[in-house]
């Protein structure tokens, strides 16, 4: 009876066992580059907030069809233009089963206002956040404010509990190359949380079975494997190493469609690529003129009307991108093509400029560029050095690691630069706000006009659409005409997995693994 019962257990842990593995699904995620910090708060860059949107969330979202919606808040209201009043879901917990309140709203938004969070700039309006109970929360700000909810859709809820216990009351000072708890350990209310952190190697997600929402993926873990090299990605993709790679270099596209067991998903990315010039230096770093040529007009437009766009839309991008004549694109608020066209290409009509400025020989310059962040960073200034050669510009090109990039950049190392801009709340303000906006923390150009920045005020302030709207019409045409920085085109971005797994893709490249399955 004994050996009955035994057998019959052992029986009973085999199908359990079985059923567990059978019903086990894990994707293996790789990218270029990996998140610079688990910090929420810390940098607002692409990738980054891909692993952050995993395993945190906010009051509002943007679904798959990017419109703003509900999450950590079931609803919301003003009382007068300047108060928002937010209620909050009452079934929320953090991954470690503490249950989420309006005081871990509050402490978010204010964290997420310090000096050291690179979010601060989204929700500079915000005058004062308080509780009202333990599910309700009121918002003033200092101004009627129509993109409060884009902005809050990035602003992400952490646990104020674990953040003073882990000594994590303010954002990493990542510029400074801070490290703290919060850094490489995380704690959110989302549909994931991290079990292993083992930085630009691996980081393994698992499945949150204290989430509030529904779950329609059937995920057990997501392991992030950031491979930097383009070729031994797709390597690993084509072997089976890798289940989805979401930045499948453009050249190697037809090679992963032709294996018959991959599949490549392609969309525009609200993404715009450029180039940056400092216009504040008295003297180039980098230079042998004694002077900094960037200060003229004349020379920005010379380089401008130097890059040959459209091979470099042919030949690096193989056809996907699209030549970019300002630093946002079609479905952002204030966009317009004709604001998107693009002065002429022209060697001999730059060659002229140079000389007018008094560069009749041209200058020298280093350009800075990623090698591990946008699609074919590296092979694009590489281009553009060689266009720039045939005005008399000779640029040397230093291209290494974003996290390296971005910190040089921030620390106002770069003469000229490359950089990479998306617009998640989906309006002109974003882009005035961290590029042209006096003294704002990305104008590493140092652009300052005054227009420009009353212009701000009122796309901040004003919520008469039409009166908006012509206050972001200005603010393009003054930016544009003075060609502050170089806009090159707009990306579009390639995912490719094996035909079992479906993620699926949206333009700002961020992967919602929530609505994601493996068959």
């Amino acid at each position: 009876m004994k050996s009955k019962n035994l057998f019959k257990f052992l029986i009973a842990i085999f199908f359990v066992f079985a059923s567990t593995q059978s019903f086990a699904k894990t994707i293996k995620w790789s990218m270029q580059g990996d998140s610079l910090t688990l910090d929420p708060h810390a940098q607002n860059e692409g990738p980054t907030t891909m692993v952050s949107r995993q395993i945190y969330e906010a009051l509002v979202t943007r679904g798959l069809d990017m419109t703003i919606g509900p999450q950590l808040a079931t609803d919301w209201k003003t009382t007068n233009p300047t108060t928002w009043v937010f209620n909050l879901r009452k079934d929320v917990k953090f991954s470690n089963g503490t249950p989420m309140t309006s005081e871990d709203v509050v402490f978010s938004i204010l964290r997420a206002q310090q000096r050291t969070s690179d979010f601060k700039e989204y929700i500079s309006t915000i005058t004062s956040v308080k509780a009202l109970d333990d599910y309700t929360v009121e918002i003033q700000t200092r101004e009627p404010n129509p993109i409060l909810l884009n902005q809050l859709s990035n602003i992400f809820v952490m646990s104020k509990k674990w953040c003073e216990k882990n000594f994590a009351m303010a954002p990493q000072n990542w510029d400074a190359g801070q490290e703290t708890f919060s850094a490489t350990n995380s704690m959110g209310t989302g549909p994931f949380k991290i079990t292993l952190r083992e930085p630009n190697t691996k980081t393994v997600f698992k499945k949150n079975n204290k989430w509030w929402g529904n779950v329609e993926h059937n995920l057990t873990e997501i392991h992030l494997l950031p491979i930097k090299n383009a070729a031994t990605r797709v390597a690993a993709l084509l072997s089976g190493e890798i289940d989805v790679v979401t930045d499948a270099p453009v050249q190697d596209l037809g090679r992963i469609k032709a294996s018959g067991v991959h599949k490549v998903q392609s969309t525009p990315q609200m993404r715009t690529i450029f180039l940056g010039m400092d216009q504040a230096a008295d003297q180039l770093r980098t230079g042998n003129t004694g002077d900094n040529p960037f200060k003229k007009k004349e020379v920005r437009q010379a380089l401008y009307q130097a890059i040959d766009i459209e091979a470099i839309k042919e030949k690096v991008m193989r056809g996907l991108s699209e030549p970019a004549g300002i630093i946002t694109f079609p479905g952002v608020t204030g966009y317009t093509k004709e604001l998107d066209e693009r002065l002429p290409y022209d060697v001999d009509a730059a060659k002229q400029l140079l000389a007018d400025a008094g560069y009749p020989d041209g200058f020298e310059v280093e350009l800075r560029c990623p090698n591990d962040r946008y699609v074919n960073d590296e092979a694009i200034c590489t281009a553009v050095v060689g266009m720039l050669g045939k005005i008399g510009v000779k640029v040397d090109l230093f291209a290494q690691t974003k996290s390296k990039h971005f910190k040089e950049l921030k620390d106002n190392q770069g003469d000229f630069y490359m950089l990479g801009w998306g617009v998640p709340t989906l309006d002109s303000h974003y882009v005035f706000h961290y590029l042209y906006e006096t003294d704002a923390s990305w104008n590493k150009v140092n652009f300052s006009d005054p227009a420009v920045d009353a212009a701000i005020r009122v796309m901040e302030g004003e919520v008469d659409v039409d009166k908006r709207n012509a206050a972001i019409a200005d603010a393009w045409k003054i930016v544009k005409d003075n060609i502050a920085y170089l806009p090159l085109h707009h990306q579009v971005i390639s995912w490719a997995s094996k035909r079992s797994v479906d993620v699926p893709i949206r333009p700002n490249n961020e992967p919602l693994f929530r609505f994601s399955n493996v068959r």
